[in-house]
């Protein structure tokens, strides 16, 4: 029989491993710090977040927030942030300069237009020189009407942003034409002063294409030298069916200055007149010799 005080206390002594005798390991893990435990680290210890590296040693404390940086030599607002106040300058400077070339057109691609001393008129009758066309025996008709559409000559001009235009129609009579025909004569006059587009690119094609158009009157170009920086004479080919007649156009490039003189001629075989006609080489004359008159009053016209 055994006693309860003979047994042993299985609490009171180790009890033997289920498995057992386990070794001891080789390579011993030691104990792990608690990742969210805060850490004393110390100024100038590695490893902390805003520390230097080992053998680094720690930066002097900075100024209070708000203080001056003061540079070596007692200059404020230079060492650290000295090269902050360098850029600050050349952008302001940039920002000035960008304001005068946007002021004054440096970044536009536009040219700058040529108009060659020209100026606007508003009324190019008052210009055009009709001497010309008085010594072939041509007058200015008189007015019949009373309201300014009846007017001769008439004129007319406008003044835009891209351009100015300016008119000058005139109606003439030629001295010996009786009253029971009809005889139309007339000179058309423009002048255009560009000042968006250049309009050396396309002037001469304006008037070549009078020969290159389809159609049942033949037109003769030709150049025409020292009127401008280029002139063009176009001429329409009449047969003998229509000898009482002439078309004759003269288109000048002065510049950004464009200028066009057009003679248009009817006589009818009633006039009495038709023997008196001008040709037209001597039409061609006299649109020459007038536009280099009037060129020369428009370049001291002033605006009205």
């Amino acid at each position: 029989m055994s006693h309860s005080g003979d047994q042993n206390n299985p609490y009171s002594q180790p009890q033997p491993h289920p498995y057992g005798q386990v070794p001891a390991p080789q390579n011993p893990v030691p104990p792990q710090q608690n990742p969210y435990a805060q850490q004393s680290i110390p100024q100038g210890q590695a490893g902390g977040y805003g520390y230097p590296a080992p053998g680094v040693p720690a930066p002097p404390p900075g100024p209070p927030a708000g203080a001056p940086v003061t540079a070596p030599g007692g200059g404020a607002g230079r060492g650290v942030s000295g090269w902050l106040w360098a850029l600050g300058g050349v952008v302001a400077a940039s920002a000035i300069w960008g304001s005068v070339l946007f002021a004054t057109g440096g970044f536009s691609s536009e040219p700058s237009p040529d108009l060659a001393g020209y100026a606007y008129t508003g009324d190019l009758c008052a210009d055009t020189s009709l001497t010309p066309f008085e010594n072939a025996h041509f007058r200015t008709k008189a007015n019949t009407g009373t309201t300014s559409k009846d007017a001769n000559p008439q004129h007319s001009g406008a003044q835009l942003a891209s351009l100015d235009t300016m008119t000058c129609n005139v109606s003439f009579d030629q001295d010996g034409t009786s009253s029971s025909g009809y005889s139309s004569t007339w000179l058309y006059s423009t002048a255009t002063l560009h000042r968006k587009t250049d309009p050396t690119p396309e002037f001469a094609d304006t008037y070549r294409s009078y020969e290159k158009q389809d159609t049942s009157v033949a037109y003769r170009v030709e150049t025409v030298p020292g009127l401008g920086d280029e002139a063009y004479l176009v001429t329409r080919q009449d047969d003998a069916s229509t000898s009482n007649s002439s078309y004759v156009i003269l288109g000048v490039r002065d510049g950004w200055l464009t200028y066009q003189s057009t003679w248009s001629s009817y006589t009818s075989s009633s006039s009495g007149s038709t023997s008196n006609q001008p040709t037209a080489t001597e039409v061609a004359t006299m649109l020459k010799t007038s536009a280099t008159e009037t060129l020369k009053r428009l370049q001291n016209s002033r605006s009205q």
